[in-house]
């Protein structure tokens, strides 16, 4: 290879890794302060466009303000987004169109919306995995959870949570947690350097 060549190619290289740096720095955050603790997630929008701007509009109109983690099952999943802690419901009229299929998977740490039969009846209501879920997952030409977003500080306030004490509440769900879990605040975060490579990767562990 001559010495111009090798300049050409090392100059591609170059633009190429400043793009994807500027794609991980992009990633969107969000903090969660709760009366348990506080922990932090990442988003995905390349992965999940759609999912994200409405997650994000939520957390701008401030309505995950004072809600509550109302779904609680250890081993499975913490959920929030619906009720406060009188055990309204907040409504939203709004739904969204599922995005399961995005190559993102519900495993350990992973954020996902929650839904009802109808696959694109998602709106504000999401949840935790604690666990691996892979029957959550599309496959076929089965629409699954869409994931969007992942824990990235504060892990053991979310194993804290899942270990609340639960009962069954008719009508809002079968593990709603004896001492109400509260969300005091959701805000964004300063554009940070993350990794959305990370999100993607077989293993990978919630910080």
């Amino acid at each position: 290879m001559n010495h111009k060549r090798f300049r050409k190619l090392l100059s591609l290289i170059l633009l190429f890794g400043a793009a994807g740096q500027l794609a991980a720095e992009d990633l969107p955050q969000v903090r969660f302060e709760t009366n348990r603790g506080t922990f932090d997630v990442e988003l995905y929008p390349s992965r999940a466009p759609i999912t994200v701007k409405n997650f994000l509009e939520l957390v701008d109109a401030k309505f995950y303000d004072n809600l509550i983690f109302h779904r609680v099952i250890a081993g499975f999943m913490i959920q929030t987004g619906g009720f406060d802690k009188n055990l309204r419901y907040r409504d939203i009229e709004q739904t969204i169109v599922n995005e399961s299929p995005n190559g993102l998977f519900n495993k350990r740490g992973y954020l996902a919306m929650a839904r009802t039969s109808d696959p694109d009846s998602a709106s504000s209501q999401f949840f935790i995995n604690v666990s691996d879920n892979s029957s959550l997952n599309a496959r076929g030409g089965r629409a699954g959870y869409a994931v969007f977003g992942k824990v990235t500080e504060g892990w053991d306030v979310v194993e804290d949570i899942e270990l609340s004490d639960t009962t069954g509440r008719p009508g809002i769900s079968e593990a709603v947690p004896d001492i109400p879990v509260i969300i005091l605040r959701a805000r964004r975060l300063p554009l940070e350097t993350t990794g959305e490579t990370a999100a993607s990767g077989a293993g990978a562990e919630p910080k």
